[in-house]
């Protein structure tokens, strides 16, 4: 992601109006920046691991009749992808696009956009937000969480061992501690996530095709069990579903894309609704956007600096 954002920055070097900030020139940089996302991050790929892994580099170039989640796959894997993978990709890139406009990368976006800096610097700020685990690592904790428990439940298919185990991670026993099943809940939707549900139904078929059905059995399981297991322990009888960062890091293993970038895929998806706020708040906005901080001080008796003490020892 750091490449990326640097990669941004220096797209505005090779832009003749990178200041310009009408609807036409924004929507011009809009597209562009869609379009070069896959490259980037593919060409990136490659040469970490041409570096670091000491596999052969491979530069394929674009198509230009080829879709963008196919050009994706092309770049990354060569030919070894198959339509339904293309048309799988495509749909989570669609789902991922945008959800509005409180998360926190798109609402950076909408924030310096209200200055009216260039596009690259506002995309590049957005980008920097994403990389934070907090936000663009959901799909990556989800991953995680189910190898543990892949490794932990030794009957994938008995549901009351599943059951078990989701209720020692609610209770912090187990996993990481957190209390927290990722994947699941969601802070705006609650009976379902609808891009979940999308998601889902892609990646049986995916699965069914490539030998992940066990591990999708295994899913379906705890994305059923696990609501059940926060009722009952903590005793908060509010709806929770499966997020779309449930399925999604699934469908990117099924396709052979590399946990290094499941994060810079969701910059992917989410450049095109970064680049509609930017546009929004451009034409429609108009003032700049600034915190409303309340302070909420305590009375403190001034010390004067020859009085001070100090736990610890200067560092000469």
């Amino acid at each position: 992601l750091n490449i990326l954002a640097r990669s941004v920055l220096e797209l505005y070097t090779y832009d003749n109006t990178p200041d310009d900030i009408s609807r036409e020139n924004l929507m011009r940089q809009s597209v562009e920046l869609i379009s070069k996302f896959p490259t980037i991050i593919a060409y990136a790929y490659n040469m970490l691991r041409h570096k670091t892994f000491g596999r052969s580099l491979h530069i394929r170039h674009p198509k230009e009749n080829f879709s963008l989640a196919e050009n994706f796959l092309y770049m990354l894997l060569g030919n070894n992808y198959t339509p339904l993978d293309a048309r799988t990709l495509d749909l989570l890139l669609i789902l991922q696009a945008e959800h509005g406009g409180g998360n926190n990368s798109t609402f950076t976006v909408r924030v310096t956009s209200s200055t009216c800096t260039d596009t690259y610097s506002s995309i590049a700020a957005g980008i920097g937000s994403l990389k934070g685990p907090k936000h663009g690592g959901a799909n990556i904790r989800v991953h995680h969480m189910i190898e543990h428990l892949k490794q932990n439940i030794r009957h994938w298919e008995d549901e009351a061992e599943v059951s078990r185990y989701l209720h020692k991670i609610v209770k912090k026993e187990a996993y990481d501690r957190t209390g927290l099943i990722y994947g699941i809940g969601h802070a705006i939707y609650t009976l379902s996530d609808p891009r979940a549900v999308e998601l889902k139904k892609q990646a049986r078929s995916l699965a069914a095709k490539t030998g992940y059905a066990d591990q999708f059995a295994l899913y379906e399981r705890i994305e059923r069990l696990a609501p059940d297991a926060f009722h009952k322990v903590t005793g908060n009888e509010k709806v929770v579903c499966a997020n779309v960062d449930f399925y999604s890091g699934l469908v990117y293993e099924m396709l052979g894309i590399p946990e290094d970038l499941y994060t810079p895929m969701f910059a992917v998806s989410r450049i095109s609704g970064w680049c509609a706020h930017r546009i929004e708040e451009l034409t429609t906005g108009g003032r700049i956007i600034r915190p409303a901080y309340r302070a909420l001080p305590t009375g403190q008796t001034y010390i004067p600096l020859k009085d001070r003490h100090y736990d610890t020892k200067p560092v000469l």
